[in-house]
Order: structure tokens, then sequence, then C-alpha cells
């Protein structure tokens, strides 16, 4: 029978085959595919329109170049494909949406303002959610390739052929 401290052990031992880096990469991923679909759906113009009432030089341009980030940094995140190099622009997005729209409003991510009669009020979103997802990205640039990840399939593959 297994003790709990041999069941303990081997479970500790699967994290250091960095098994703890594909819920994240699973879930940062869709989030920023999700954001960046739905820029694309509305149309990149729609949020250029809002780029351009914060004062932000060629909305135009800056709306694609962030449509664009999302949906295919999100990918390359879910997939496990070059994780440091595109958290970069990852975070370089985070960064300015923090600083631009939601650090005015504090930390909380959700504030419960209230109940109405057509239901709950919320307020606007804080920083609490872009520092999440950019500790997400910093523990997946750092934290090193993860099973099921394009980046451990090529290094395996490089490491062969050497």
């Amino acid at each position: 029978m297994n003790s709990p401290l041999a069941l303990y052990v081997r479970k500790a031992s699967m994290l250091k085959l960095n098994w703890w880096g594909l819920p994240l990469r699973l879930m940062i991923g869709y989030g920023f595919m999700f954001h960046g679909y739905a820029k694309l759906s509305h149309g990149p113009e729609h949020f250029a329109r809002i780029l351009d009432a914060l004062h932000m030089p060629a909305p135009i341009v800056l709306a694609w170049m962030t449509t664009i980030t999302e949906l295919a940094g999100g990918l390359a995140i879910m997939i496990g494909a070059f994780v440091p190099i595109v958290s970069i622009p990852l975070a370089f997005v985070l960064l300015v949406a923090m600083l631009t729209v939601h650090l005015p409003n504090g930390f909380d991510g959700i504030k419960l303002m209230g109940i109405g009669p057509d239901g709950l009020k919320f307020g606007k979103p804080g920083t609490e959610t872009d520092l999440m997802y950019l500790a997400g990205l910093l523990a997946l640039a750092i934290g090193g390739d993860s099973p099921l990840s394009f980046d451990r399939m090529l290094f395996r593959r490089y490491r062969e052929r050497s």
C-alpha cells in the first residue's frame, strides 16, 4: 500500500516534468484568443475607435496589431510554441491595457456595485486580471517547456539530431 508520503513524492515528481504548465497554457492562451476573436468579430475598426478615444497613435494599426497579437500569441501559448518569445508582445498588450484603461479603476478585477431590478451591477475592472495574466506569462516563460507542447517536441527532435 502506498503511504501518503510516497504518493506525495510521486505527484511532486510529475510536477518536475512541468505538467503544471499545461492548464496554465490552455487558460492563458484561450483567454488571449477569446479577446482577439472578440476584437476581430466586432471589426478591428470598432476597437480602433476605442483606441482613438484613448488618444493612442495610429489607432487602426494598433487595433489590427493587437488583434493579431492576441489571436496568434494566444494560439502559440495554447500549443506551447515559442512561449518565452511570444510572451513579450502579449505582456506589452497587457501593460498598455493596464496603464491606459484599468489602472484608474484600482486593483479589483470584479467590482460588484449592487443589485438592481435588472440584476447584478458591476463596475469597471481594475488591474487584477492583467496582473494575473502577466504572472502566468512570466511563469510559463521561465518555467520551460511542458508536456504536450510544441517546444518539447521541437527540442526533443533537435537533441536527437545533435
